[in-house]
């Protein structure tokens, strides 16, 4: 099918590289280089230059892009279209979300959508807000829910909700039975902090910055339990999402510090590559998400 085609030929263009847009395909690298021989022989023009590490578009080449975009969202179109008729929701979506939102947030979201649309395959991906925004701008993802502030270009971006970021520490630290802790009271201590590209760790740093404080020393773990875990066994202080440490504040095992003045909310983004085609599956999700924050 002519359609089935044009989606390699713009895998292969978006992704410059043959092997890396067989991957995604799930197609073998001589199956790609099929269709895209095809297409030249179709329309009576070289389309692509080749190397081992590139691919470019000739100005052909260049033309049937944009045209094969267009084509293959109106074949998306008349795909929800008919789908439509039949009153169902099916097909995949797949979901990038970053840690907070993917491991607290997300999963009753994706329970309720589950039992309203049964036919709908869903996958999640759960990094770091870099790593997602990489992967919609690969398309590999339809789109992420993120809590870093994303400035990538050919993004679109709608606020989700509103983050409370709360100062943690373990019940038996210093800190942990004032009332009143101003900024200046936190100088040369250990902060526990999420690794670089991470909407949390992105957050911490303004945080100290903008009090001018110097750490003492810090550790760096790459997911939110592993903070609240350190956390909690007394290695150092850390900034966490209030929805991380809510049930270990109840039991006790953590405490807030109070800051003064507070630490601001931050926001959660949904984020989708401009250039993305959205399907019915993802659009029936989005409407999900929106009210699910009321």
């Amino acid at each position: 099918m002519i359609v089935e085609t044009l989606r390699v030929f713009v895998t292969v263009t978006e992704q410059r590289n043959f092997s890396r847009a067989a991957e995604l395909l799930n197609l073998s690298q001589p199956g790609v280089s099929l269709h895209i021989r095809n297409l030249e022989n179709e329309y009576g023009a070289k389309l692509m230059h080749r190397s081992p590490k590139l691919v470019k578009l000739t100005e052909a080449g260049d033309i049937l892009y944009k045209r094969a975009k267009q084509i293959l969202a109106l074949a998306e179109e008349a795909k929800q279209e008919i789908q439509l008729l039949n009153e169902k929701v099916t097909g995949s979506l797949q979901i990038g979300a970053s840690f907070t939102i993917g491991e607290y947030i997300l999963p009753r979201v994706l329970a309720e959508f589950a039992v309203q649309f049964p036919e709908v395959e869903m996958s999640v991906t759960i990094a770091n807000t870099e790593e997602i925004t990489q992967a919609l701008k690969a398309n590999t993802l339809d789109l992420g829910i993120v809590e870093g502030n994303v400035v990538s270009s050919g993004m679109l971006i709608t606020p989700y909700m509103k983050d409370e970021m709360i100062l943690i520490a373990s019940a038996e630290h210093p800190l942990a039975s004032k009332k009143n802790v101003k900024p200046e009271l936190l100088q040369d201590l250990t902060w526990v902090l999420r690794e670089n590209g991470s909407g949390t760790r992105s957050f911490s740093e303004q945080f100290i910055q903008a009090a001018g404080l110097a750490m003492k020393r810090s550790y760096v773990f790459n997911s939110s339990q592993g903070v609240k875990e350190a956390v909690s066994a007394g290695l150092g202080i850390a900034i966490l999402s209030r929805w991380i440490v809510k049930k270990e504040l109840e039991s006790g095992e953590l405490c807030q510090i109070p800051v003064t003045p507070k630490l601001l909310e931050r926001n959660f983004w949904i984020i989708r590559n401009h250039d993305h085609s959205s399907s019915m599956a993802v659009n029936m999700f989005l409407q999900k998400l929106l009210l699910s924050k009321s």
